[in-house]
Formats: structure tokens, sequence, C-alpha cells
């Protein structure tokens, strides 16, 4: 791997006697890791051994090593959200961010939504959780994830930052900044990125960081914090970006605990320390930075209420909710409680109210389904939301069956003891849904998911 001249004599000059092992560090395979999805699983170490996964992530309690030649994305436990791939420096983000019960939390740069997932994971679904993509393409594969993995406490928009500062003015208790970056850290694994870099660029990521950042701080209420981060080692895009917020605002540079294994950030502003950065060839990951900023003040309870949405009784809606309580009474032994919202024949349940109006939403909290032709329709997106007990109807099947690959690829499978609409688990874990009659299942596990073979 041929690296950019001036990447190089800026990394010797940062790292001296460690440069060497730096560079050498290149001729090493990526790292590759999972993380598993604790909304659906209370003991991810058994999850682990099944698909393979070995070495816990040093930084991530929910992490492991994994070879993608041996686990992939066709593993019925990944079509069941019980683990989400994922560049195991990126764990660091979401594992040292301070969260409190019922957190409004805003992940600002989502997609695809490795962050956003594990933070739902760490809020056990409380709370308020915004996931955010400027990018179109890039918001759908977000929303996508946020499905599989069985959010619900996740509203997903694909807005610039700007108008969601206009939107929510000192209002969220985290904002997560993964910032767009210049992508060094990401060489080994993306080379596309060695093409693409230049110092210019460089600067000129440094420059977009810290207008976003500036548009998160307003989002920010007082006490609030910011885990900025990025999978870069360039000074004027790491600590530079905190330094400015430093300087600007008053933000306090915090100590991230769960990283004290990691080597601090550089720089004589007080507090700098605080910051971590991983470095490839110290530890099992590319490279990553990662900073806790707090806003100065505190926050009252009374100053967190806002206000609430005062609609018109929707005939509309309330014909809608008839019909899902009806599916639900049918179909579940629980009942889902929230605010629901109706977007054309989809109904959807709010983890809380909140004024969404005039927004890009593509996913706004759990969808439900489809309220159609007198009848509810049950939506992908809520098979994955509830444990594979809350199912009245269920099939069970074992991971390696047959007939576990062929509902992966959409085919009926054979069951009997089961009628109606019913959930589809492989080793207890819910693929999907079902609609069974006499000893056949009829196959609802969306076209665009399935496997190509079996």
């Amino acid at each position: 791997m041929t690296l950019p001249e001036q990447f190089c004599n800026r990394m010797r000059a940062m790292l001296g006697d460690e440069y060497e092992a730096f560079l050498r560090s290149y001729d090493t395979k990526p790292h590759s890791a999972v993380r598993i999805n604790t909304l659906k699983c209370t003991d991810p170490a058994a999850a682990a051994r099944v698909i393979g996964a070995h070495e816990q992530v040093l930084w991530c309690e929910s992490g492991y090593y994994i070879d993608k030649e041996i686990t992939d994305g066709t593993h019925p436990y990944h079509a069941a959200g019980v683990f989400y791939f994922q560049e195991p420096s990126a764990m660091c983000v979401s594992e040292g961010l301070p969260l409190g019960e019922d957190f409004r939390v805003l992940d600002l740069c989502a997609a695809p939504g490795g962050k956003t997932t594990h933070i739902a994971a760490r809020m056990k679904n409380r709370g308020l959780l915004v996931s955010n993509e400027i990018i179109p393409k890039r918001a759908a594969i977000l929303s996508e994830n946020t499905e599989r993995m069985g959010l619900t406490n996740t509203i997903v928009t694909n807005e610039t930052p700007a108008r969601l500062a206009e939107k929510f003015p000192s209002f969220f208790d985290a904002v997560i900044v993964d910032a767009p970056c210049s992508g060094e850290g990401m060489f080994k694994k993306e080379p596309r990125a060695i093409t693409e870099w230049s110092e210019a660029h460089s600067l000129s990521c440094a420059q977009r960081q810290k207008s976003i950042l500036d548009e998160a701080y307003k989002m920010l209420r007082p006490g609030g914090y910011i885990m900025y981060s990025t999978c870069t080692f360039a000074y004027e895009e790491n600590e530079g970006a905190v330094e400015y917020m430093v300087e600007k605002y008053g933000m306090e540079i915090c100590k991230i605990p769960c990283l004290d294994m990691l080597p601090s950030g550089a720089g004589s502003l007080s507090g700098i320390e605080n910051c971590r950065r991983i470095f490839p060839h110290l530890h099992s990951g590319e490279g990553h930075f990662a900073a806790l900023l707090k806003k100065s003040g505190s926050f009252s309870e009374s100053e967190k209420k806002r206000k609430k949405n005062s609609q018109r009784p929707d005939t509309v809606l309330e014909d809608a909710i008839g019909l899902w309580r009806g599916f639900e009474k049918k179909a579940l032994n629980v009942k889902l409680e929230g605010e629901f919202v109706l977007f054309g024949d989809r109904l959807y349940l709010l983890p809380q109210k909140l004024d969404i109006s005039r927004l890009k939403i593509l996913r706004c909290g759990l969808l439900l389904g489809r309220a159609v032709r007198g009848r509810f329709e049950p939506a992908h997106a809520l098979s994955h939301a509830l444990e594979a007990s809350a199912f009245l109807g269920r099939v069970d099947l074992d991971i390696s069956a047959p007939e576990t690959a062929k509902y992966m690829h959409g085919e009926e499978i054979n069951h009997v003891g089961t009628s109606g609409w019913c959930a589809v688990t492989a080793g207890g874990f819910v693929l999907g849904w079902g609609k069974a009659s006499g000893t056949t299942v009829k196959n609802h596990y969306p076209k665009a998911l399935r496997t190509l073979k079996y």
C-alpha cells in the first residue's frame, strides 16, 4: 500500500519512534467485528459463540471480533437483528457517551447506523433517539438498520444540521457528531480514501466539522453532552475541533472512563488529555478519535417539558388505531402504548409526543403496519421490535434447519399447530412474519431481504 508522502511525514512527526510500527500495521488485514444486539439478546457471549465470534473488543462490552469469511450477512442471526457488523474502533463512541433515564439523544451524522443502534441498545429503547443522515440513499440504509435491530425509540430524519437546529433549539441531552472527515483511519479498509486524500481536503473537512458542531451546540440543552468523533488522525480535524468548541463556547472536555486504556489526545489546552485516540499499531482496530464535551449550565425538569401537539381528533387515525387494536388482540399477548401517527395508510407508534411537522421523516418510531381496506397488515419492523414470547402464534425453527433457509429465501414452509399471522423464529429470534393455514405457512419475509439461494 502506497501512502501519500505528506501524510507519512505528518504521522512520522506525530508518532516518533512508533512510526515504523504504525507503518507495518498496513500490512495486516483490517479487523472485522460484530456488536451483539442487547435489545434482543441478554447473553452476548452466548450469541457470539453461535456465530463464530471470538475475542471481546476491549472498549465495548457487546463487541466481538469475527472472521467475515466465515460469518456474513446471510446468517439467520443477522437477519433477526441479533448482531451488527461494525468496525471495532467505531464502537468506542456510543460506549463512551453518558446516558440518563429517558434521555433525548441526537445522532447527527448517523448512517449507516452502527452508533444509532448501539445507543438505542444502551438506552434499552427508552427515551427518544433522533437519528439523522443528510444524504438520502444513506438515510434509507440507516432506516433499514434501525428496523432490523428492533429500535422502537428512534425517529430517522433526512435533514441538514441547520434545519434540525431550527426545529430543536436547546432540546437534546446528548448529541453524537461522528463527523464526515478525511478518512485517514480507513485507508486500509477503503483504499479509495488514499486517492482522495490531500492536506487541503483535510483542512476543508476541519471547517465543515466546525460548522456541524456549531449546529449541534444550538440543539444541546445546558449541561448536555456532545460526543465528537472522526476516523482520521489529523490534528486539525480532531483536537483542533475540540479546541474550537472550548474557545468559542466554553465547553468542558470530560473524561471517558470506559476508554481509559486508549492513548490521550495531544495539545496544551486544559483537559485535552481526556480525548482518546485509537492507532492500528497499538490496538485491534482502525484509526479513530473521540472527545466528550459538556455544555455549561444545568437543566431543570420544568424546563425540559415541551409543548404537546394540540390536534383535533382525526377519524382516519382513530379508524386505523381500531384496526390495529383488533389485530393486536388476535396476534400478540402484549399491548403496545404510545403516540400513534398515521402517514398515508402506515401507522407508527412514536416513542413520545414530538412536533415533527415539516421535517423529512423516513421512520417515525415503530412502524406497526398498514391499515388497508378494513384490515391491518403488520410491518416487518413490528416483528423485529418484539421478543418471540410476545406472539400468540409462532413457528419455531432450528437455526440450521432447511425450513429456515427456505423461509429466508421466500418459500412457503410446512408447519402444523398455528393459524393466522405468526412469527417465524430461528434459534429463538424472530426472522419475520408468516401467515399459517392448514399445514403451510405463507411467507411474508420482505422480498428485498430474501437470500438468493439456500
